[in-house]
């Protein structure tokens, strides 16, 4: 279970992991939390997230995957 954080006594589920950056030098991640819509996305410390292993992972290897891909691109282009 991905459980993390509480809002309103209920717990709440990360959805996904959708970016990823450093504020004041801290890396924190942009998480859509489960049944909530957008404007309840928030900027969170990966040590703040616990047990999203999964999820950091999935996320991870999206940005992998991107990078390859812009650089494929780039090499094509040249």
């Amino acid at each position: 279970m991905k459980r993390q954080k509480k809002k309103e006594g209920k717990p709440v589920e990360v959805e996904i992991i959708l970016n990823k950056k450093k504020i004041r030098g801290v890396e924190k991640y942009l998480v859509q939390w489960k049944g909530f819509t957008a404007e309840h996305d928030t900027w969170e410390r990966k040590e703040d997230l616990g047990n999203t292993k999964e999820v950091l992972g999935e996320f991870e290897e999206r940005m992998d995957a991107e990078i390859k891909r812009q650089e494929k691109i780039n090499r094509a282009e040249e």
